[in-house]
Order: C-alpha cells, then sequence, then structure tokens
C-alpha cells in the first residue's frame, strides 16, 4: 500500500471515530445539589427569608437560563417546617420563601432552625444556571433587617461555580 493511501485511510478513520465521539449519548440524569445554612435564631417578633437568584444569561445558542429547586425549613429537632416550597427562576429573577414566627411552630419566644436550598441538576441541559441566595431574618413588623447570610460569591454562585451545570 502506498503512503498516500495509508494517508488517506487513516485520515477517514480518524474522521469516522471523531464523528462517532461527537454524537455522544443522549441519555440524560438528573442529580440534587444541596447548600444548607448553618443554624439561625428566630424570635418571635421577627420573619426568616430565603431568597435564590439565577445570575445566568442565556446560553450563546439562545437558550434561557432556568434553574429549579426547593426551600425548606427544619426545627432544631430536625424536623421540617411546613413544606418544602419549589422554585424555578430565568435570569435575573429572585423568588423569596418566608418563615414567620408564627407559622414556625416553635414554643415561646425563640426557636433555632435550619434552611436549606437543593438545586435540582438535570444534565445535558442547555438551560444555564447559577444560583445565589441569603438567609434573612427581619423584624415582621417594620422590615429592619438583623442577619443575612449568603452563599459564597468568591466561590462563586451554585450551578456554574463549584457544582453545577
Amino acid at each position: 500500500m502506498s503512503f498516500r493511501k495509508i494517508v488517506v485511510t487513516s485520515f477517514l478513520a480518524a474522521a469516522f471515530a471523531l464523528s462517532a465521539l461527537a454524537q455522544g449519548s443522549t441519555s440524560t440524569s438528573t442529580t440534587t445539589q444541596t447548600f444548607l445554612f448553618p443554624p439561625v435564631g428566630l424570635g418571635s417578633t421577627e420573619t426568616a427569608q430565603v431568597n435564590v437568584v439565577n445570575i445566568a444569561s442565556a446560553s450563546s445558542g439562545g437558550t434561557a437560563a432556568s434553574c429549579t429547586g426547593t426551600v425548606s425549613f427544619a426545627n432544631s429537632a430536625g424536623a421540617v417546617i411546613g413544606k418544602a416550597a419549589t422554585f424555578t427562576v430565568g435570569t435575573g429573577q429572585i423568588v423569596s420563601v418566608p418563615l414567620p414566627f408564627g407559622t414556625s411552630g416553635f414554643a415561646g419566644t425563640h426557636g433555632e432552625f435550619v434552611a436549606t436550598v437543593t438545586h435540582t441538576v438535570t444534565r445535558p441541559s442547555p438551560a444555564p444556571c447559577a444560583l445565589v441566595f441569603s438567609l434573612e431574618t427581619f423584624a415582621t413588623a417594620t422590615g429592619e433587617t438583623h442577619v443575612v447570610l449568603t452563599n459564597s460569591a468568591s466561590d462563586g454562585p451554585v450551578g456554574n461555580g463549584g457544582f453545577g451545570r
């Protein structure tokens, strides 16, 4: 076989192999990523609130950004307070999930809780997602903020940052 035939045959074989690899798998997988805020106290005159925003832009192909997940609260015994609130947020959209003291089930004038943000990721997905979120407590009557906790902006948002799409 001539050198030219070997080169052409090798080139064609490599092209077919690359096109087969480019086809890839069409299967999808769904995973859940969870962020737990540290325990926070809530007084009888306060409301706690988790705020979630998607800071991703639409993809270069024009697919709108979208993130889905849940926000939930648990008391100091680990029991879920109420039921988890689901969210879907597009670019720049903010969803807020409040926990007023009056609906917390806490006895007395103070209780401890943990807030959880759960993000559902389906791969492959053309929809960009980059979640940034915070937990705040504020005076129910006046809106005066008492505490703000966030996921670390230096680590990047959940989604395209440390663990995401």
